[in-house]
């Protein structure tokens, strides 16, 4: 019998994406979990809805300023979600 290295919990997960095709997928959902984490508690309050399609997050506020105020923020986002993710995942952001 040949004997192989062990391997993590995240090495098989990963493996285990990528051979079924999900990891695009699971990129989209770990990117809506991190919202929170990128933006803060006191936006996530105002925050509805949130999902990704076709390579933009759709975010819905219920708040008027807010949407303006993010709207401003919108590249920079884009940035720190995929950088969080760890990978390309969105390039726009809608703000509805």
């Amino acid at each position: 019998m040949k004997r192989t290295d062990p391997k993590s919990i995240s090495q098989i997960i990963n493996e285990a994406l990528q051979s079924s095709g999900m990891t695009s997928s699971f990129n989209e959902q770990k990117l809506c979990y991190l919202w929170p984490e990128i933006v803060g508690a006191a936006v996530n309050r105002h925050t509805t809805r949130r999902y990704v399609d076709h390579g933009t997050l759709h975010v819905y506020l219920s708040s008027a300023s807010l949407k303006n105020e993010l709207s401003f923020l919108r590249e920079r986002l884009v940035e720190q979600l995929n950088s969080a993710v760890g990978a390309h995942v969105i390039d726009n952001i809608a703000i509805h």
